[in-house]
Order: structure tokens, then sequence, then C-alpha cells
């Protein structure tokens, strides 16, 4: 069980691209794609069987997942997560201080 998801919004903690925020498009095993953040510009063919156009095209490239944090809106800040199991049995995500992520 990761603790990030894909919806989750995510502050990066490192690299180029540190302070900026965004919600995670997609995960794949430990790296994360995350909106308007890492940008880059692809060259791309056209494909007329596809109905594409060619041209530049400007997409989200991966980034390693310990290089973002979980953003904590209650304190305005990323925070680091852990998994607590409830009384009734369900595993779920918590902020160090305390808070429940996963309602």
């Amino acid at each position: 069980m990761n603790h990030i998801r894909k919806g989750d919004q995510v502050l990066v903690i490192t690299g180029k691209n540190k302070g900026q925020r965004g919600d995670v498009l997609r995960v794949d095993g430990d790296r994360v794609f995350v909106s308007n953040v890492n940008l880059i510009k692809r060259h791309t063919k056209p494909n007329p069987q596809a109905n594409q156009a060619g041209g530049i095209v400007e997409r989200e490239a991966s980034i390693h997942i310990s290089n973002v944090q979980l953003f904590n809106p209650a304190k305005n800040k990323g925070e680091r997560v852990g998994f607590k199991t409830l009384e009734d049995g369900r595993k779920v995500r918590v902020f160090r201080s305390g808070e429940v992520v996963d309602a």
C-alpha cells in the first residue's frame, strides 16, 4: 500500500520543481506524475490513422515518489504519512500530526 495515491494533492520537496504543488495523475511503481509539474516538450510525428496532428506537445514527466510529500491543507504544508488501523478494522493513512487522510 503506497503512501501516495492517484488524486492526492502533493508538494514537491526536492529538485528543480521544489515547492510546486499539484494533483497526482498516475502512480507507476515508485514514480508519480503530478499535474503541471516537471513539464517536458515532446516532439511527436503526425499519425493520420489515429487522427493525431504532429508537433511539439507539452506534458508531465515522472517524479520519484520520494521527492514528493502529501499536502496537508490544515497546516498548509507537506507532511509525512503513516498508517493506522481503526477500531472497525479499516487501515487508513494518517498524517504524522494525527489527522486521518482517508475519510
